[in-house]
């Protein structure tokens, strides 16, 4: 790992303390789980309380983008429109829309309607319909510090089927986040939030999932849906990531044909839903940072 500071120098977090003070016990703690076999975060994916401050400011930005949309979007629009609004905002607020060029993508937002799982490109020919469900994901980079987060919309009036879909992909974040405790494992979280899908008739995408995040778009750890609990990294403090489950209605298997080479489906072309948020571990629980 990194070297530490001598017990009088300054901590490594930044916080101007003397090492002994700061985080000489924590780094300690760190040590011990590891020689006991745990699968300890590198302390470079351990964000400082200036790095957090600087995500958050990125954060409402993103944000400000999703409620802009959640304000306009109805039946009508295209998810063209959805792209020119995410990436207008994302610029006016002196901000940068992350999706735009990353490895190759050619929009600012990912617009995923009905049996798009993930990654569907905003299209002038792509009119949202009443009974359509779409998800809305929006990344947001500010003074260098990344944010991410993502939202389902029901347009106009949908199918109980369509809405149950919907509310309990949502409620399924919130078990993921419940079951967050610090210094218990990463592997918690995708364990509750499979229990509760497949407690409502879902399955939960395996091949896509959640992601640290902040000082770069995608840092680990990777953030699976379907673990074992009491597996995976421990939950250290400063650890910032983000909760994301593709839950759909049909089977988990996915296809990935499309000749965009982007668009995500659901192979039996059932509907799916996610929703996404980012959070940092806290010495007590978590803060959510990006919604």
């Amino acid at each position: 790992g990194l070297q530490s500071p001598g017990r009088n120098d300054e901590c490594w977090c930044g916080s101007g303390k003397k090492y002994k003070k700061c985080h000489l016990d924590f780094d300690e703690r760190l040590e011990e789980l590891a020689e006991a076999g745990e699968e300890v975060p590198p302390r470079d994916l351990l964000k400082t309380p200036a790095e957090i401050e600087g995500i958050k400011r990125s954060a409402k930005v993103n944000i400000g983008v999703l409620d802009y949309v959640a304000e306009r979007i109805a039946p009508g629009i295209t998810t063209e429109q959805i792209d020119q609004w995410v990436h207008d905002y994302t610029v006016e607020h002196g901000a940068i829309p992350a999706p735009l060029d990353y490895e190759g993508f050619p929009k600012s937002v990912c617009t995923s309607v009905n049996e798009v799982v993930c990654h569907g490109i905003p299209s002038p020919d792509e009119v949202l319909r009443e009974g359509d469900i779409v998800n809305i994901d929006c990344s947001t980079i500010k003074d260098d510090f990344f944010s991410d987060s993502s939202r389902m919309f029901c347009i106009g009036e949908v199918s109980p089927e369509a809405a149950d879909l919907v509310r309990v992909t949502k409620e399924a974040v919130q078990v993921g986040l419940d079951a967050i405790k610090p210094w218990g494992h990463l592997g918690d979280i995708g364990a509750a939030v499979n229990a509760y899908a497949r407690e409502h008739g879902y399955t939960v995408v395996r091949e896509f999932g959640g992601h640290g995040i902040g000082l770069e778009f995608h840092e680990d750890p990777f953030v699976s849906f379907v673990t074992e609990a009491g597996t995976g990294p421990i939950l250290v403090p400063g650890l910032c990531f983000t909760i994301e489950p593709m839950i759909n209605a049909g089977a988990q298997e996915i296809d990935m044909t499309d000749p965009n080479g982007w668009t995500v489906r659901t192979a039996d072309r059932s509907l799916t839903a996610q929703w996404e948020v980012q959070l940092a571990i806290t010495e007590d629980g978590y803060e959510l940072l990006s919604w």
